[in-house]
């Protein structure tokens, strides 16, 4: 089976596991006035739940390739040729992911964003570092900017010693 069937079945197990615990225990809780409301918290779990059963199915059954294909095109995922892909960058940038999450609470919004934001284009392979450094600023400036005023949602913009 090619690794895309493999990635289906994953996804089809995970989207079961969710549709379950969508369908079976998210509304035992409700209180009794939200149950005569026609949208319930779980309402969307359950039809991203259906959409991904769905979705992994086609993939899994191979519905979504035309038939007259005989031999993998440029564009698929070859599992024998693996070591030919950029793992190396999917795996830095996995490894920065888990450090900018761990580095938001100490750091601060700000800081760890902008830092986050130019380590990962870095690892993507620009070099104008000017650039770099502004385009990251300003998209953490104008996130931080909308959540906190917009949305009045509360972000350290600041590292704790510096009072953020």
């Amino acid at each position: 089976m090619a690794l895309d069937r493999w990635i289906a079945l994953v996804f089809v197990t995970f989207c079961c596991a969710y549709g379950y615990l969508a369908f079976a225990t998210m509304d035992q809780l409700l209180p009794p006035f939200m149950q005569r409301n026609p949208v319930w918290p779980s309402t969307f779990p359950k039809v991203l739940a259906i959409l991904g059963v769905i979705v992994g199915l086609v993939v899994l059954f191979g519905l979504e390739k035309p038939d007259s294909q005989s031999e993998p095109s440029a564009t698929d995922i070859n599992y024998r040729r693996l070591h030919e892909y950029k793992l190396g960058q999917a795996l830095m940038l996995l490894g920065l992911m888990a450090l900018y999450a761990l580095s938001l609470r100490p750091m601060g919004f700000l800081l760890s964003t902008t830092v986050f934001l130019m380590a990962g284009s870095a690892i993507l392979g620009e070099r104008r570092w000017v650039i770099m450094f502004a385009v990251s600023a300003v998209a953490a400036g104008s996130v931080w900017y909308l959540v906190q005023q917009v949305l009045g949602i509360f972000l350290r913009p600041l590292p704790f010693f510096l009072g953020g």
